[in-house]
């Protein structure tokens, strides 16, 4: 269960339950199935709201997570806890991954509860057919890595095969290329032509201001992996919805 800033804020305990519930029956079931291996997807949100920055493998579980998600952030810690102690008792090889930001073609465009960058690109759309202008929520200020879904299933494929390790792995561009949720829009502005007003609500949460993660320890063991870049990244799935 995944939704936007808004939608964790108020269904925290549903967040909490469903996913919990979810990974535990999926690692169960591959234990007893005997499954060589298992790769889980948890979350950037995973990491402390108080902290010191970019934030690495090592600190998840060193600090309280952002209130406004405290119960999907807890849930995805747990499948870490869960794949150590499949590990230290039945000697089960379960991992993780922590990707950034994901958007991509095929993403869940409702503005309710998807995720803001495909979010944003259907604001877009109802402001450039309606002629009003854009309505983004928050400052624009937040700061945050966004990882283009092509990228990440080829990093997915790699995993399972090339890394064995319980511990998990960050899956992330670099901190260089970082950029505001006001340089989001504007990448995606462009990528829809659209020409209209641009506002911000600030009566709006903006949520963790960043969640700046190193890439370091994916460098290590593919310190060539180039990924897409963002505006590039941005432009085909803007092309995807407009088309879809």
């Amino acid at each position: 269960m995944v939704g936007d800033l808004f939608w964790n804020i108020k269904y925290n305990l549903d967040f909490w339950r469903k996913n919990v519930h979810i990974s535990d029956n999926v690692l169960h079931a591959a234990f007893e199935v005997g499954a060589c291996k298992v790769l889980s997807c948890l979350s950037i949100c995973i990491f402390p709201d108080k902290t010191t920055y970019p934030t690495a493998e090592t600190m998840s579980h060193s600090g309280q997570p952002h209130s406004s998600n405290f119960g999907y952030s807890h849930a995805k810690r747990m499948i870490d806890v869960q794949n150590r102690a499949y590990f230290q008792q039945p000697g089960c090889t379960f991992t993780a991954v922590i990707p950034t930001n994901v958007f991509r073609p095929h993403d869940n465009f409702n503005i309710e509860d998807g995720h803001v960058l495909p979010g944003l690109i259907h604001k877009v759309r109802l402001a450039k057919s309606s002629g009003s202008a854009l309505m983004v929520w928050g400052t624009g200020k937040p700061r945050r890595q966004f990882i283009y879904s092509l990228d990440l299933a080829q990093l997915f494929i790699w995993v399972p095969w090339e890394y064995s390790k319980v511990e998990p792995v960050i899956l992330s561009v670099g901190e260089e290329d970082e950029v505001s949720i006001r340089e989001a829009a504007e990448a995606v502005v462009e990528a829809m032509d659209f020409h209209g007003e641009a506002t911000f609500d600030t009566t709006k949460s903006d949520g963790q201001f960043k969640k700046t993660a190193s890439n370091s320890k994916l460098r290590t063991y593919l310190p060539d992996f180039r990924f897409t870049s963002f505006k590039q990244a941005v432009k085909e799935t803007c092309a995807w919805f407009t088309d879809n």
